[in-house]
Formats: structure tokens, C-alpha cells, sequence
């Protein structure tokens, strides 16, 4: 089509496609070429309407009178007075008067602005990029018949002047849209992650404040009414057989109380260190539970393990108090075994059993699962479990990256 324009008009082409250059969006790059395009096809309203990739929706931007056109975007494609344009039914609309032709006109469709602002004589043409419509090129005059066919193919040259340029800023404006979609989705699970591990630090400090309370207010109370019965059963006027089940019963409650206080104050851990703290735990549930159980415990992290933050070394912790407990007390295994490792940049925590296997509650989910997977997630690490060839395991793998930026 260039190659058939005139001399002048040619220069009037190449000089759009200078003014394209360096506009680096929809409104300023029609601005920039209002003027000049005006020159090859007079005009009072000039618009581009981009499709919205992969939607039903399209934009429009406008030149000359301002409608509601552009003052509502985005607008469904089906209310479009072009839709049949727009969906590839037809390359073009040329019209003598679109106030009275009815395809501007049919139910549903936002003409308002053709009768409020008197455009009659209207030309269409399609903006294409490798056959695919990605929008329309819109002319509008006051004028009845106004536009005839000369017109229409300066206005297809002037569509395939402007379709490859709008082209690249639609895919431009996709791709940063993505980039702040994909930033802001990094941003909100970035302030998750630091409020979780915030809170589960506020969590952990008022566990341990409770913890010393009991210790200090209720088990000392405890231990002195156990000393007084315990006097008491030996006072020739009370029989000690009456109070020796009140003494045991007592010595039980304490019993119970220290758990309560080493569960939420886990000293081992704040004096040794996560690795010890957890063979401690390991070491005593199986002792405990009187049931004969072989355990083995590695460290192969070239002491990363020693360097975690406490939330971290905290809730690592709990992860696998839970599954050492579930393993003792569910899995009928022989044989419990626990490693730390290093995989690349991240590291793993694993507890395995040689037990029955999870069932249900791993298909199904329970509370102690959901409990070790969610305190997982609050540092940011990726939590596993499961059971295959003979061997049940739960799996924590924790960033390095993560954990240094909490430190």
C-alpha cells in the first residue's frame, strides 16, 4: 500500500512513523501522530481502541472530542458499537452517517457518544499484527459522507504504519503489568513471611513467660503441699494409707507440670543447641515410652545448623518434636532415624521411622501434620512427608538464602 502513495504522502507516512519513535505509550504515541495523520484524512474525532490481550475487554484512546469512550475504560468488546471489527467478522466500517446505520446500533451496545457528540460520517479499519486484530484505527467526522473509499485505504496504510508499534507497547505494557503483579505477589508473601516469624517470636517469648510462671509460682506451690502430706501421712492420727493415693496423684501433677514447663521453655535448646536439643527429646520420649526402640541422629550441614535464628532453630524444633512423638507413640516402628543435611543452598531436616506408615492422616491431613506444615511455611521453608519403600519420613527443606535474612 506505501508503495502506491505519492511522493508526498509517502514523506507524510515516513514522518508518522518518526513521531512514533521514542512513545512509549498508547496516549502519547496518538498524540504524537494526531496532527500529521490529520493532514492525509481530515477528521474531528480520532481513536485507537486496543484489545486487551487474552480477554474480552478493549481501551480506548482518543484524539480531537473527548467521549466516554476513553473515559470508561476498560469496556466489554460485545458493547462496542465495532465489535464485528474487533472479533474478525469484518477489516472495516465505512459509513455516511452512523447515527442512522444499525450496525452502531444494536442492543447492548455504548453508541451514546456517536449521538451525543453528532458523528455521522465514520471509517473503521482494522489494526492487524501476523493476521491477529489487536485493535481498531477509528475516524469520525461531523460531516455527513465525508469518508469515501480513497480514504478507507489511506486509513489501512495508516493502520499498517501504526499496528506493529502498538503491537510492541501492548506487549511492553503486559510484561511490566506481569513484572508488577509478580513483585507484588513477592512483596505480600515477603511481609507474610516476616510478620509470621515476628509473631511466632512473640508466640515463643510468651510461651516461655509462662513457662517460668508455672516453674517458679505453681510448681513451688505444688512441691510444698507435697512435703506438708507427706508429713501429714506420717502423724499417728492420719491414716497414711488415705493420703498416700493424694501423694501420688500430686507427684503425677508435677510430673505433668515439668513437661508442660520443658515444652514451652525448651532449655536444651536455648543452652546447647538444635541438634542436641532434639536428640535430648528423642533420647528421653523413647526411654519414656518403655518400648524398644533403636534411634540414630547425623549432622552432615558442616555445623549450619548451629547457625540458625532462634524462630528458626524454634520452629524447627517443634517440627520435630511432633514427629518424634508421633513416630514413639503411632508408628510401631523399631528404628527411628534423624538427619541434617545440605542440598545446594537449602538446608533439610528429616525424621524417619521404619513404622506402619502415616494412612489417613497423611491423605486426609491432621492437626499435628497441619501444625508441622504450618510452622514450616511461617520461616519459609517447604515441608514433605510421607511413606514409600518401608519408610515413613517428614521433610523440611529451609533456604539459606531465607534464613540469613532473618538473622
Amino acid at each position: 500500500m506505501l508503495e502506491d502513495a505519492s511522493g508526498s504522502l509517502f514523506r507524510q507516512y515516513l514522518t508518522i512513523a518518526r513521531l512514533l519513535a521514542g512513545q512509549l505509550d498508547f496516549r502519547s504515541a496518538i498524540r504524537a501522530v494526531a496532527k500529521e495523520i490529520a493532514l492525509i484524512i481530515p477528521h474531528d474525532h480520532m481513536d485507537v481502541c486496543i484489545i486487551t490481550p487474552g480477554s474480552t475487554f478493549h481501551t480506548a484512546y482518543e484524539s480531537g472530542l473527548e467521549t466516554d469512550w476513553s473515559k470508561r475504560p476498560p469496556a466489554l468488546i460485545e458493547h462496542s458499537p465495532i465489535r464485528g471489527l474487533l472479533i474478525g467478522e469484518t477489516d472495516y466500517y465505512l459509513t455516511p452517517n452512523a447515527l442512522l446505520d444499525p450496525r452502531f446500533h444494536f442492543q447492548g451496545a455504548f453508541s451514546d457518544p456517536i449521538r451525543e457528540h453528532g458523528l455521522k460520517s465514520r471509517l473503521h479499519v482494522a489494526l492487524k499484527v501476523h493476521g491477529e486484530t489487536i485493535g481498531a484505527l477509528s475516524f469520525s467526522s461531523l460531516t455527513i459522507d465525508d469518508y469515501q473509499d480513497r480514504d478507507l485505504e489511506h486509513a489501512r496504510s495508516i493502520a499498517d504504519l501504526l499496528a506493529p508499534y502498538f503491537f510492541a507497547i501492548r506487549a511492553a505494557e503486559q510484561a511490566k503489568q506481569s513484572a508488577i503483579v509478580e513483585a507484588a505477589a513477592r512483596v505480600r508473601e515477603e511481609a507474610l513471611r516476616q510478620g509470621a516469624a515476628r509473631l511466632t517470636e512473640v508466640l515463643e517469648v510468651e510461651r516461655q513467660r509462662i513457662g517460668m510462671d508455672l516453674h517458679d509460682q505453681t510448681l513451688g506451690d505444688l512441691t510444698r503441699f507435697a512435703k506438708r502430706l507427706e508429713r501429714l501421712s506420717m502423724m499417728e492420727h492420719v491414716p497414711g494409707e488415705e493420703l498416700e493415693p493424694l501423694f501420688r496423684s500430686l507427684q503425677q501433677s508435677m510430673q505433668d507440670l515439668r513437661q508442660i514447663i520443658e515444652q514451652a521453655r525448651p532449655s536444651v535448646l536455648q543452652l546447647f543447641g538444635l541438634v542436641d536439643a532434639i536428640e535430648n527429646h528423642l533420647d528421653r520420649s523413647i526411654r519414656d515410652s518403655g518400648l524398644a526402640l533403636t534411634w540414630t541422629l547425623s549432622d552432615k550441614t558442616g555445623g549450619e545448623s548451629g547457625n540458625l535464628s532462634p524462630n528458626v532453630a524454634i520452629t524447627l524444633f517443634r517440627i520435630a518434636q511432633e514427629a518424634i512423638n508421633n513416630a514413639v507413640r503411632h508408628s510401631q516402628a523399631s528404628q527411628i532415624a534423624i538427619s541434617f543435611g545440605r542440598d545446594r543452598d537449602a538446608l533439610t531436616l528429616e525424621i524417619a521411622d521404619n513404622g506402619v506408615g502415616m494412612g489417613k492422616a497423611a491423605r486426609h491431613g491432621g492437626s499435628g501434620l497441619d501444625n508441622m506444615r504450618v510452622r514450616a511455611r511461617l520461616v519459609g521453608a517447604r515441608f514433605s512427608c510421607g511413606s514409600r519403600a518401608g519408610k515413613t519420613f517428614v521433610r523440611v527443606k529451609l533456604p539459606l538464602s531465607l534464613q540469613e535474612t532473618s538473622r
